[in-house]
């Protein structure tokens, strides 16, 4: 009815047809765990704790702060950048205010240099008396302080000062201890509205446009608590969860714990991928206790520079991503050669030939594992998830199952344009044009093998739709990974046959024939 009166002729735009569908972001890391942010000068920490902030470069990786042993996002940071491509929003739960280690008042003295070096990184909460005790000395008046190096110096000459040189002081400080760090910190929870840890990803559709696809808590994921966390939270925001086993597990062992309740392993989650074993690396990260002070008094910093045992879920993530990137989510992650890892530690045999090899009777169980033969490089080896073998219907393939995601998520998102309009046949025609025009799409490109979105009257019934419901149906089938070749080989004697039967050749006239 017109909203008001009108003697004459109007044109009102009715939109109408079908829409485009646009695919979901797959090859976005959600990465949860601890930044040293602390070792950034000048930059404010207070705010930084649980907050998802988008990474898609090296500066932005910067803003985590160095390679720090014990911190696990920096490394992650790396080993994922390593790979070439792909996108992160990390969460980092460190909190400086509570994850620290409070040392008591304790005796140093100044060097030559009028130089204390307090032995750790990132101090805090700073307090310089007299021994024995009496006067309070303050910063900046009596001393300076390098709360990154942990290192505090005598102001000399000034007026305020009151620090003679080769004093003894007492001095009780704070410094940062990422081993506070739970794994309740890192499963995070909803609390008066505020999303902190893994539940924080939740919120990055709203603040982001899009959620991540593969998540990952390196360090952490090995516990079984945290390992369930990631693969509750993947089932909400249809993602796949990394989970590591610790380090130094053998073969048996790994396999073993598929069958133990209460591991990380033992999960039948389709959205869960066992990642074994850890990796060596080469570690430059700086040793947070090994400070000195050189003949002038000033910190310098030392850096690990020796081989190191890191998580394997980081390197598989950063493998995904660049996959995803380069050929398509519909590709397995499997047989994707991985970058900055020295090997497995533990040795492995591998083999695509021997059906007992260490690979394949980790793949078997449902365990993404790394390959290494002649020239091939390490290589992510595995095509299933943990459903596998309890769940054997083609969704336990990771690829299948991550296909099914982006174009469930696609078509969910498209809808929106589409939600409260009056049901019509036109409505009907034009989801289902929308639908399988992205369909087509994708058979196109290759992942899908086939499709079509189908709208069925017997599934639709009057009292239904009055009830301004509508259901569609939606059958495709993503691309399996070939991850089997067989070839029939045959001796066969009648091929002996052709043998002699081919021309002679003859010579005549100084010519061949």
């Amino acid at each position: 009815m017109p909203a008001s009166f009108l003697h004459g002729v109007e044109v009102i735009e009715v939109p109408n047809g079908p829409v485009p569908v646009t695919i979901v972001k797959s090859a976005v890391i959600g990465l949860v765990g601890t930044a040293p942010e602390w070792a950034i000068a000048g930059q404010t920490n207070a705010a930084l704790p649980n907050v998802p902030t988008l990474v898609s470069s090296a500066i932005d990786a910067a803003t985590f702060g160095p390679l720090v042993r014990g911190y696990s996002i920096p490394y992650a940071l790396a080993a994922i950048q390593g790979q070439g491509a792909g996108q992160a929003i990390v969460v980092n739960v460190f909190d400086p205010a509570r994850h620290f280690t409070a040392i008591a008042a304790t005796a140093f003295t100044f060097n030559a240099q009028g130089a204390i070096n307090l032995g750790h990184m990132g101090v805090s909460n700073v307090v310089v008396t007299s021994s024995p005790a009496g006067t309070t000395y303050s910063v900046t008046t009596d001393y300076t302080l390098d709360a990154i190096n942990g290192v505090i110096t005598i102001v000399e000459g000034s007026a305020g000062g009151h620090i003679t040189d080769g004093a003894t002081v007492l001095i009780a400080f704070n410094y940062a201890d990422p081993s506070k760090v739970t794994d309740a910190d890192v499963i995070g929870a909803v609390t008066s509205g505020v999303y902190s840890g893994l539940q924080a990803l939740q919120t990055t559709y709203m603040t982001l446009g899009f959620f991540a696809k593969i998540l990952i808590a390196p360090g952490y994921s090995q516990n079984a608590d945290v390992a369930a966390a990631l693969s509750t939270l993947a089932n909400k925001i249809r993602a796949m969860a990394l989970i590591d086993s610790p380090p130094a597990t053998s073969v048996a062992g790994a396999i073993a714990n598929r069958a133990v309740t209460g591991n990380a392993f033992g999960s039948s989650s389709k959205r869960a991928m066992l990642c074994f074993p850890q990796e060596s690396f080469f570690d430059t990260g700086i040793v947070p206790t090994g400070v000195t002070l050189n003949s002038s008094g000033t910190a310098v910093g030392a850096q690990y520079n020796a081989n190191a045992t890191s998580p394997y879920s980081q390197w598989v993530a950063g493998a995904m991503a660049a996959r995803d990137l380069a050929k398509g989510y519909w590709w397995s992650p499997s047989n994707t050669q991985v970058n900055g890892i020295l090997g497995p530690d533990i040795q492995l045999y591998a083999s695509i030939l021997d059906s007992t090899s260490d690979v394949n009777s980790l793949n078997a169980a449902g365990i993404v594992t790394v390959f290494n033969a002649f020239a091939t490089g390490l290589r992510v080896w595995g095509n299933r998830s943990a459903a596998y073998p309890t769940v054997t219907s083609p969704d336990n393939f990771i690829s299948v199952r991550r296909t099914m995601d982006v174009i469930e998520e696609s078509v969910e998102l498209a809808m929106l344009q589409f939600i409260d309009q009056p049901i019509s046949n036109a409505l009907i025609d034009a989801i289902l044009a929308s639908v399988n025009a992205f369909i087509r799409s994708l058979i196109q490109r290759g992942a899908l093998a086939a499709g079509a979105a189908s709208f069925d009257p017997a599934e639709n019934p009057a009292a239904q739709i009055a009830a301004g419901q509508l259901t569609f149906d939606i059958d495709v089938m993503p691309p399996p990974p070939a991850e089997r070749i067989t070839f029939q080989a045959f001796i066969d004697v009648t091929l002996l046959e052709q043998l002699g039967q081919t021309s002679p050749i003859t010579v005549a006239a100084g010519t061949i024939s």
